[in-house]
């Protein structure tokens, strides 16, 4: 280690004026025992706070608390990269962030350094003294001398000793020897590590040892331990205790200075009284791009270009004389021709008469910074993904149209497009396919528009385009150009597809005279080309207004809805055609608003489905109907409890996990549960969905399709999929037992699920007729208002504590 022959006085300011943050860290408490000024300046606090908490109060990302919580010996490797620092006031500061390992006397402690990437506009502060005055004798006294037996009884100490260990005269006394080798382990800083040393000595009576560690005092103690031998065998240990606390602090400090100058990650060079260059360190001669060998010896000056050496020592010296320093932004001529932006912070050393002896300057690459400064610009203006203008942008293309408007009286239009299903893709495919679809649907719909036009990207699926100039007639004709366009096949990763969109149209000045009224007419009028159908456009029209506020009052109140505990589960039974008993039942979901009144799940299922609140709807019932049927297994009337699952639900990634808690959570058996699920579910990924229902089905859970019928049915997934019971819809039940096609419908599901042994229950079930019907035709289970309505759960628990069992007259049906 190179160790530099500067002042007392140099190391200080080397230390202390450094734009890069310095702690010293103990490695086995991870607590901070030094820091400097930057380190105090960046983080916000005193460095008196500092000292003695935890390095894990630096920690703000993940990396961090990972790093950190790694065994000692493995962060004497250190580490370099980029983190983040959270401030005292909150502010996450980012950082280039290096540890690595220094020694201090055969005591190995861990440096950490950051450096600021913000940008730095505010003075550097005069530098203060960091290394104390080092201490230049060691202490002379004899050391501290204390021998044990084998098994540690103490045989011999002298007076150093206790002096050292500041030990009470009537423990000595007493001569209680555990008592004195608490004392000391408490006496230490780190009692652990202090007696795991111990533990270790032991195993090896023959081993010689060095140690070093710190009493609660501050003193640092270097102990030596030599086996007692007798006839060449150990009989016991002697151990001796020197104050090294000085010795310490001294070469520390040397250690130190010498790792920060040649570590650091600022360039850093030293210039003599006339400020002619006599050192450089290795981050010098990196940012310089020359070796040091030619550059000492040459004016300090020399290392810049932005104006003459005259003037820079001129304004240098000025600021010396009043405030000790200089910091500025400098070019640096390179070795390759190339002038790179450096922040320079340049201090004086001055000697006891005051006159400067030497200068010390710290710079720092502004390369990055500035290329960052110049992106963070291009940024605040354009679309990350898509690179197209921003709303900011446009909001100052369209306020400019505005002001020429006023002038010439010409309009513009507005477009709001909105790729329709976009979701499906997203949740099917990926989100990283998602972005690449819309970096091609904003190539197309580029290709669409005029160089007068702009198009801009909202976010997610939803784009606004600025028609220059452009009235009905051309927001016409560019909108259905968009759709024809668009409904050409796209071609990513081997698939070829098109995609549908819908379109609203604002004008201006009709539809509104700000940007915002504008788009928010032009999105009116696309909810509305949804409403009718989607994959077409429309012109916003004042009534729109009308007929959306009932739609958004309704999925506003169906958000407060779970809060507000205005939803309820109740519970529909299943019966038995053969005996009348209860089999299972179903949970059904059921909302009540304090202003709208009851809502059909006709109309708020869709709602959540549509705007994607079905999923934490759905994770609620799940929940409330496992708790149920928990609740009823023990009570003595355990049931099946069917839980309708929606697509969306069904496709969260980690539904089998999540549900596999929640059973376990409430100590409900898998077999106790059945999720029913429509056709199209298992109709979209079959690989993925024959993964899925194996891994429910082995932890037992029933499995049925709810209204099968009534979508496109393929018999195939019935054989290969782990199905357990079929749902006849109630539109298939409405009309028995009249309607011969019903008939033969329904007759064709229960052969088919005898066949294939599966369950069969019939939905709907209203009237005696119906019934008969269905138990004619070998259906053997059936739910209706025939039995019961959708129950609340006191009236549902009542009617399971009777152990009712439903009963009708024996009646013929008429033949078919």
């Amino acid at each position: 280690m190179t160790v530099l022959q500067l002042p007392e006085e140099g190391w200080r300011a080397i230390c202390d004026g450094m734009d890069q943050a310095l702690w010293l860290i103990q490695p086995e408490t991870l607590r901070v025992v030094y820091c400097n000024q930057a380190a105090s300046h960046l983080v916000g606090r005193p460095a008196s706070q500092m000292i003695g908490a935890l390095v894990l109060e630096l920690a703000s990302t993940p990396e961090d608390l990972y790093f950190w919580s790694q065994p000692s010996e493995d962060l004497q490797a250190g580490i370099h990269s980029e983190s983040r620092l959270l401030t005292a006031e909150g502010a996450l500061v980012p950082v280039e962030r290096r540890v690595s390992a220094v020694h201090w006397s055969g005591n190995p402690l861990l440096m950490l350094t950051m450096l600021s990437r913000l940008r730095q506009a505010a003075t550097e502060r005069e530098l203060e003294t960091l290394l104390s005055e080092l201490r230049a004798t060691l202490d002379s006294a004899a050391d501290g001398m204390l021998v044990c037996d084998m098994q540690g009884r103490v045989r011999a100490f002298n007076q150093r000793f206790s002096g050292l260990w500041s030990m009470p005269t009537d423990l000595l006394v007493q001569r209680d020897d555990d008592a004195i080798h608490a004392f000391m382990a408490d006496r230490v800083t780190e009692p652990s590590s202090y007696a795991a040393r111990l533990d270790s000595i032991a195993q090896d009576p023959l081993q010689e040892t060095t140690d070093v560690f710190e009493l609660r005092d501050g003193t640092f103690v270097e102990r030596r331990s030599v086996p007692q031998l007798l006839h060449g065998r150990p009989v016991g240990r002697v151990y001796s205790f020197r104050d090294i606390t000085r010795q310490a602090e001294a070469q520390a400090g040397l250690r130190l200075a010498a790792r920060v100058f040649e570590s650091s990650l600022d360039a850093i060079f030293i210039a003599d009284q006339r400020q002619i260059l006599v050192r450089m360190n290795p981050g010098c001669e990196r940012l310089i791009g020359r070796p040091a060998v030619e550059l000492l010896g040459q004016p300090a000056t020399s290392l810049f270009s932005d104006e003459g050496p005259a003037t820079l020592l001129h304004e240098v010296g000025e600021a010396w004389a009043q405030d000790g320093f200089w910091e500025g932004e400098l070019r640096v001529p390179r070795d390759n021709g190339i002038h790179c932006a450096v922040h320079l912070s340049w201090v004086a050393l001055r000697g006891d008469d005051g006159e400067i002896i030497q200068s010390i300057g710290f710079m720092r690459d502004l390369t990055q910074q500035h290329a960052a400064q110049r992106r963070i610009e291009e940024l605040a203006h354009s679309d990350l993904l898509t690179g197209l203008p921003n709303r900011i942008l446009l909001s100052n293309r369209v306020q400019a149209a505005i002001e020429s408007s006023r002038t010439l009286g010409a309009g513009f239009a507005i477009l709001f497009l909105d790729l329709d299903r976009f979701k499906n893709i997203n949740d099917s495919l990926g989100h990283p396919f998602g972005d690449r679809m819309l970096q091609l649907v904003a190539q197309r719909l580029q290709a669409c528009l005029r160089q007068t036009d702009m198009l801009c990207r909202l976010g997610g699926d939803e784009f606004v385009i600025y028609l220059h100039g452009g009235d009905a007639t051309v927001a016409s004709g560019v909108a259905q150009r968009i759709l024809d366009d668009m409904l050409r096949p796209f071609l990513l990763d081997d698939m070829a597809f098109s995609i549908q969109c819908s379109i609203g149209v604002a004008l201006y000045p009709q539809d509104g005279e700000t940007l915002d009224d504008l788009v928010k007419q032009a999105d009116t009028a696309m909810y509305g080309v949804k409403e009718r159908g989607k994959g077409s456009f429309g012109f916003y029209r004042p009534q729109m207004n009308a007929h959306l506020l009932p739609r958004m009052r309704m999925e506003h109140a169906l958000r407060q809805a779970l809060g507000q505990g205005h939803m309820a589960l109740h519970y529909q039974p299943q019966v038995s055609m053969e005996t009348g008993r209860i089999v299972g039942a179903e949970a059904l979901l059921r909302w009540t608003d304090p202003d709208l009144g009851p809502v059909s799940p006709a109309v708020f299922i869709p709602l959540a489905e549509e705007s994607g609140y079905i999923v934490a709807l759905g994770a609620w019932v799940m929940e409330q109907a496992i708790e149920e049927a928990a609740a009823w297994m023990r009570a003595g009337t355990p049931l099946v409890v069917a839980v309708n699952v929606s697509a969306l639900e069904f496709r969260q990634p980690g539904f089998v996990e999540h549900l596999t808690q929640v059973l376990e959570r409430h100590g409900l058996p898998g077999t106790l549960l059945e999720l029913e699920l429509t056709e199209t579910i298992l109709l979209q990924d079959a690989q993925e969905m024959e993964q899925r229902l194996s891994a429910l089905s082995s932890l037992g859970i029933g499995l049925a399709i709810d209204d099968f019928g009534t979508g496109y049915s393929s018999l195939a997934y019935l054989k290969k999929l782990a199905i357990q019971k079929l749902k006849i819809d109630q539109s298939f039940v409405r009309g028995l037992p009249e309607d011969d096609g019903d008939r033969a419908i329904v007759t064709a599901i229960t052969s088919m699920g005898k066949a294939l042994h599966i369950e069969v229950v019939a939905e709907g079930v209203e009237t005696q007729a119906q019934r008969m019907a269905l138990q004619q035709m070998g259906c053997p289970y059936f739910q209706g208002f025939l039995c019961a309505p959708g129950l609340p759960v006191p009236e549902f628990r009542a009617l399971l504590a009777s152990r009712k069992e439903f009963s009708w007259a024996p009646a013929s049906l008429p033949s078919a």
